[in-house]
């Protein structure tokens, strides 16, 4: 059975402390793939969330103060748990508020998974990558895969960069994906759902690895098949038929 069936049969509830801007998009992708997301990043409810949930995702799209030490409690319950914690370093390099709020997550909490754009995860070890906000360019893959491997190595975690070729390492191994269309770089969230889409993923297997690329995989694989739809005109015609799509 593949890791999106097992999503499919045993529905993981993921723990959210994500993005407001993509609460609501990334809660209906999350249930159309089979997942069921709740969203939370109260302080006082934070630790008693993680410790109901099946896998964590921490977001720090529109992090504050506040919602750092609730990051901080979800993330130290997960580990607790023994139950995968998957880190989005949204904009990590863009402000110094963003830098030291990183370093004391990965100080203080082991994540299964750092996914992020090629500028995000390069930052994490120290390369100087392009960046404008919270966007980023994308590089040479020889270059992509060795900062796929230092980062892996460094924080004992899979590291996934984003990207027109998706590279994924355990440290040891560099997998790469081609699937997925560039539509995806034209609607906000796409890699907070995905970010949501692994978190699942890993909370039903047992290869964190393997269970990583497959989710990278079929996602870029479901834009693939939604932009072929007739219905689809633009950006605000493609999200429904994505929608569906990550349900197949």
């Amino acid at each position: 059975m593949s890791v999106i069936e097992k999503v499919r049969e045993k529905n993981p509830l993921i723990h959210h402390l994500t993005n407001q801007v993509v609460m609501n998009f990334t809660a209906n992708g999350l249930l159309a793939f089979g997942g069921l997301p709740i969203m939370a990043k109260e302080q006082l409810e934070a630790s008693d969330m993680a410790s109901i949930a099946d896998g964590v995702l921490i977001n720090i799209g529109t992090m504050t103060q506040f919602d750092l030490e609730a990051f901080l409690l979800a993330g130290k319950k997960a580990n607790e748990r023994n139950i995968p914690v998957v880190l989005d370093p949204v904009g990590v390099a863009a402000t110094s508020f963003r830098k030291r709020a990183v370093t004391k997550l990965l100080d203080e909490v082991n994540f299964t998974v750092i996914k992020g754009n090629a500028g995000e995860i390069a930052h994490l070890v120290g390369v100087n990558w392009k960046t404008k906000g919270v966007e980023s360019a994308d590089g040479d893959r020889k270059q992509l895969e060795q900062i796929a491997l230092q980062v892996a190595k460094k924080h004992k975690t899979i590291a996934i960069i984003t990207g027109e070729v998706d590279v994924i390492s355990d440290g040891t191994v560099v997998k790469e994906n081609e699937s997925g269309h560039i539509m995806l770089t034209k609607i906000t969230g796409a890699g907070c759902l995905l970010g949501s889409i692994i978190t699942a993923c890993l909370a039903v297997g047992d290869n964190p690895l393997a269970d990583s690329f497959e989710a990278v995989s079929f996602y870029g694989e479901a834009a693939e098949r939604a932009v072929k739809h007739p219905g689809v005109n633009g950006t605000g015609t493609f999200i429904p038929y994505f929608l569906d799509e990550l349900q197949r």
